[in-house]
């Protein structure tokens, strides 16, 4: 779908008369794409749970799709984690991802689902890819290798749609994520990601009066981050306004070192104790920023949200859901 006289296909309208099935839709960046399909008024939204649709079964998916009969599939779901979950679970990762991925874009197609947009993952690129990533610079090398796997599974979703469209004329499109951060992320500390994982840790040293708390490798990795509503939003327009296989990335253009970004939590959080860095532990990818202007050209998405602004509602949120947990628990002895 292209613009008209300038002007982007209205949101309402595209949405309107959709079934969508939005597979991970109960998860971290699912909610959010959930919570805006709602916003945008479309017409039925499934968002199938694991226990009743297993989706690295085949038998799981057919039923899915018969049950759902859905006319966009936004897939989401992925086995994922952080460094120390990558390095524990890499079968796993690559498995259960891989056949998601694979197994439901081809009974997509047989089913004759109008469109699937499929979402990708940074950690694809190779560990040494020149600065900002560009889409062309997908295959100059191998991933990092603490999450390869994950992300050569995922990657497989890129060649899947570009050889279907190629040869069956079937609409998919593949975006590729920065690391994302938000409200009801994961701070499980032995699953998380990096945001997540520093703010609790924060927190909790700052509970404690601890004198010093401890972060993995030696800081100097750079990232760039992506506030999870901007990320639901860019989806959301790619699935409206693009209609090609060519990869495009989704992220800010905000890049940030490990360290820094460990003083910015601290300084938000309150902590102000001494941050050791046990280097015995991996660094992961050196450098991750991505060139964006894919983004902007094709679907006009650009990021909203300011890194402080969103680490700041992040923190907040994780707080108030601290604060719940005693008061529920309360409520549930009584």
């Amino acid at each position: 779908m292209t613009q008209t006289n300038g002007q982007w296909p209205n949101s309402q309208t595209f949405w309107r008369d959709k079934r969508v099935c939005v597979t991970g839709g109960a998860g971290f960046l699912g909610s959010f794409v959930v919570d805006k399909l709602h916003q945008r008024g479309a017409a039925e939204i499934i968002v199938p749970r694991q226990v009743q649709y297993d989706l690295r079964e085949k038998e799981a998916i057919l039923a899915l799709l018969d049950d759902a009969r859905p006319d966009l599939i936004i897939h989401l779901a992925a086995s994922v984690g952080g460094i120390g979950a990558n390095l524990s679970h890499q079968a796993e990762f690559f498995y259960d991802n891989l056949m998601m991925g694979a197994q439901l874009m081809h009974e997509a197609w047989r089913a004759g689902v109008e469109k699937v947009v499929a979402i990708g993952t940074v950690c694809a690129y190779p560990k040494h890819t020149p600065v900002p990533f560009i889409e062309e610079d997908l295959w100059l090398g191998y991933p990092e290798e603490t999450n390869a796997p994950y992300g050569l599974a995922k990657k497989m979703l890129l060649v899947q749609s570009q050889v279907y469209r190629q040869q069956y004329g079937f609409n998919s499109i593949f975006l590729l994520p920065v690391n994302l951060y938000g409200p009801r992320d994961n701070f499980d500390l032995d699953s998380s990601h990096v945001i997540p994982a520093l703010i609790r840790k924060c927190l909790e040293a700052k509970a404690q009066a601890a004198a010093k708390m401890t972060a993995w490798g030696d800081g100097s990795p750079t990232r760039e981050f992506l506030y999870v509503e901007d990320a639901a939003e860019g989806i959301l327009l790619a699935a409206e306004r693009y209609n090609r296989s060519q990869p495009v990335n989704l992220g800010s253009s905000f890049e940030i070192s490990i360290k820094d970004l460990m003083e910015t939590i601290a300084r938000l959080t309150g902590f102000a104790g001494e941050i050791e860095w046990d280097t015995s532990k991996p660094n992961g990818q050196p450098r991750r920023k991505l060139d964006i202007s894919r983004a902007e050209q094709w679907f006009g998405f650009c990021a909203q949200t300011p890194f402080e602004t969103g680490l700041r509602h992040t923190i907040d949120w994780y707080q108030a859901e601290q604060a719940a947990i005693p008061a529920a628990a309360q409520m549930a002895g009584k």
